[in-house]
């Protein structure tokens, strides 16, 4: 048996994993931190925090311990050691770092076999959002151990989710929300360029997209809900017709002297599908030309 120093050890004090160490201290948690250059520690410790000058002697502090650092691959570095691997025994290891779901199932496996639990999770909020309403954060893995440490979880976030018991569920899920962000920072970018070149208002841009925020929603879950059931037919506005918005954006740019790349792009994959067949069906149609090299 080990002597509990602290409730929770935070492993990595980047950005994010100070945040986290934060907002655990700010609910009042004992928080033990390690990090691999103690240069990021001294602003946590003046806030209550305890420092280890190693990482098996602050696994050891904690029976829960939050890891946040680079990738899977580093948290593996740090764990690989024999002390830290010892020092993992009888606690539960929350991996936080960014992570695929063959990566989780893996340190899963390892995580077990050295006597410890382990979670699988994927942060979805910016470090300033740590402890607030508008973080959330996604968690797989078993539902009993999720269940003895759910109130410490919750310090960091407003919004915790289990994905389910799958291990790797929470960064499947993750992987799907940045392939959606990634459409977003990027469509977000040519939008701004198209703005630029008409002389209008980056803010007002800003401000347009975030009246349209709440129809988004909806739309997601729509096409969620059409492509989880198959049901593609008599849509509200067709493949086809969203196909030739995306054209014009084509010739949009090209007229502006805009780099055309996104939206040569995107109308690549929109005609992919009508050369399908799939022009009146639902716009998520285009769901079905994307299943990869067979």
């Amino acid at each position: 048996m080990y002597t509990q120093q602290s409730d929770v050890t935070v492993i990595g004090l980047g950005k994010m994993g100070a945040a986290l160490a934060r907002a655990f201290l700010t609910a009042g948690h004992r928080v033990t931190v390690w990090n691999r250059t103690a240069n990021r520690a001294p602003s946590l410790r003046q806030a209550g925090a305890a420092f280890e000058a190693s990482a098996g002697a602050a696994i050891q502090a904690s029976p829960l311990v939050v890891v946040c650092v680079s990738d899977a691959t580093a948290t593996r570095a740090i764990l690989a050691a024999p002390e830290v691997a010892t020092a993992l025994a009888g606690r539960t290891l929350v991996q936080l770092s960014s992570s695929t779901p063959q990566e989780a199932r893996v340190l899963d496996a390892w995580v077990r076999g050295q006597g410890a639990d382990f979670l699988s999770g994927a942060i979805l909020a910016w470090p300033s959002q740590i402890g607030t309403e508008q973080a959330s954060i996604v968690v797989s893995g078993p539902s009993a151990v999720l269940r003895r440490h759910e109130s410490m979880l919750r310090a960091l976030v407003g919004t915790l989710e289990q994905a389910g018991e799958a291990v790797g569920a929470a960064c499947a899920l993750c992987a799907a929300v940045l392939s959606y962000m990634a459409g977003h920072w990027l469509g977000f970018a040519h939008g701004a360029r198209i703005c630029e070149a008409e002389g209008l208002k980056l803010s007002d841009f800003g401000e347009t997209l975030a009246a349209f925020a709440p129809g988004l929603g909806q739309d997601s879950r729509h096409m969620a809900r059409v492509i989880e059931s198959g049901r593609f037919a008599n849509p509200e506005t067709s493949l086809e017709t969203v196909g030739g918005d995306i054209a014009r954006l084509v010739q949009l740019s090209r007229e502006g002297n805009l780099s055309d790349a996104l939206p040569r792009f995107a109308a690549g994959i929109f005609q992919q599908a009508l050369a399908a067949g799939y022009g009146a069906e639902e716009t998520a149609a285009v769901f079905k030309v994307l299943q990869g090299v067979r």
